[in-house]
């Protein structure tokens, strides 16, 4: 048929088609269809497809598609990413999308990387980890042997933990792989605190002691206290070192002479916990950059403005209750903005700016769970049995990991959060090394680590 001709007839079966019913309409295409052959059949097929299966991500601008893509949670964009090469690379693309289901995750996001891939492929990690971490595997045990006497005295630092003992001796231990690095000997140490060159013990004595690593030998003596010493804290910067004492005292110290500058009263209980550290915000008692001595007894927490004169009076005491039947745990977290501190009413968190109570917490049977460590996302807490996780954001036990029973001997154990930087969020770099370690009635410390990623 000539093309002309063709083309009138056409028109002519257009004009009487559209007239039809739909089922006529039907039964035409019916007709039709049975009288094809392989290739109408074929190319039937392929229109078919384009009309009937709009890809819209193929469609639309790539502003618009991931516009649509945020409305999906990640788990629902994997699976899109099975549907073809193009839905796979436009929405492994979508940098923002990664990067929020990341944060979601409790996940510390640096905004300068923009690599879409890089994000998604931090998204699989950190999944990953939230997984290992639901179904308690994400970390594993290892113990340090050595002492032979009870270890009362940790201090972790930069993936190095040191040890007191009552057997007269410290110990510096490199915790990747559980080598005592430093032995020297020393008095019974109650609290402990390290850098490079040097050791500061307090001790069951009353006194506090500077030791040099290197030799072993006592660089300084610190007498004075007529109790014994439960936490000492120094500042290089300052000259100064702090110590908390069972006398109801803190005492202020010249850290290179070892003469005592000044005594701090006003406690009514055995001081065990000392904190010297800068403040970061702003208020009417201190400006950031000001050093702030925090001092706990039992049931009171004392700010001092140790940084500005060595003769300071007490800026505020806090406390969680005038019920002496409720009494503060020794485990006090002061990063310069806030101040947390447990008890047996829960967690509480004080705006260091204001002094007010931020929040209370308190997860289910609160009255057994102690402070180890608290961040912008998580915080670390224990009790009897477990070592626990908690997403500060919904205030939630995310995860749990079984710690030894024999913990609770009477004799005594000390316990101390390893590494704190994840508890602002996980990286994929951060979630390694020390996460706890408790001292144990053998004598052996007893290390909970992170287990590699799988």
């Amino acid at each position: 048929m000539e093309k002309k001709d063709f083309e009138a007839w056409l028109d002519n079966i257009s004009i009487t088609f559209l007239s039809l019913t739909d089922l006529q309409k039907n039964e035409t295409l019916d007709h039709l269809i049975s009288l094809s052959g392989a290739v109408q059949l074929r190319h039937l097929s392929n229109n078919l497809e384009i009309l009937l299966k709009r890809d819209f991500l193929k469609l639309l601008p790539l502003e618009l598609s991931f516009y649509l893509l945020k409305w999906l949670d990640p788990q629902t964009l994997l699976t899109c990413c099975l549907v073809s090469k193009q839905w796979n690379k436009v929405i492994s693309a979508c940098t923002e999308v990664w990067q929020t289901a990341c944060k979601n995750l409790g996940w510390q996001i640096d905004d300068s990387v923009q690599d879409p891939l890089h994000w998604k492929k931090v998204y699989l990690k950190a999944i990953l980890r939230m997984k290992q971490l639901k179904d308690h595997e994400a970390f594993e045990t290892s113990s340090l042997i050595g002492h032979s006497a009870r270890v009362y005295a940790l201090y972790y630092k930069d993936g190095l933990l040191c040890t007191g003992s009552d057997d007269l001796s410290a110990k510096l231990w490199d915790v990747s792989t559980g080598q005592c690095i430093y032995g020297i000997q020393t008095h019974t140490c109650a609290a402990v605190k390290f850098d490079e060159q040097k050791l500061v013990t307090g001790s069951f004595d009353n006194t506090v002691a500077c030791w040099e690593w290197s030799s072993g030998a006592k660089t300084q003596h610190f007498r004075g206290h007529t109790g014994a010493v439960f936490s000492v804290d120094y500042n290089d910067e300052l000259d100064i070192l702090v110590s908390g004492s069972a006398d109801f005292t803190v005492k202020v110290w010249a850290l290179s002479t070892g003469t005592c500058l000044n005594t701090l009263t006003g406690h009514t209980e055995w001081v065990t916990k000392v904190v010297l550290q800068k403040c970061k915000v702003k208020s009417l008692m201190h400006s950031p950059g000001d050093y702030i001595l925090l001092s706990a007894d039992k049931y009171e927490i004392k700010i001092w403005p140790i940084g500005r004169e060595i003769n300071c009076k007490c800026l505020k005491t806090l406390s969680v209750s005038e019920d002496r039947s409720i009494s503060l745990q020794p485990r006090l977290h002061f990063d310069g903005k806030y101040i947390v501190c447990s008890s047996a009413l829960g967690l509480y968190q004080w705006d260091f700016a204001s002094y007010d109570i931020l929040r209370v917490i308190k997860p289910p049977d609160f009255s057994n769970v102690s402070l180890l460590g608290f961040g912008e996302i998580f915080a670390l807490l224990f009790d009897n049995r477990y070592l626990y996780i908690m997403d500060l954001r919904t205030e939630k036990l995310i995860s749990r990991w079984p710690l030894p029973e024999y913990r609770k001997s009477k004799r005594g154990s000390s316990f101390l959060a390893g590494e704190m930087s994840w508890l602002n969020g996980l990286n994929g770099q951060n979630d390694m090394g020390l996460v706890f370690a408790t001292s144990m009635p053998d004598h052996s410390i007893h290390l909970v680590l992170w287990k590699e990623h799988g």
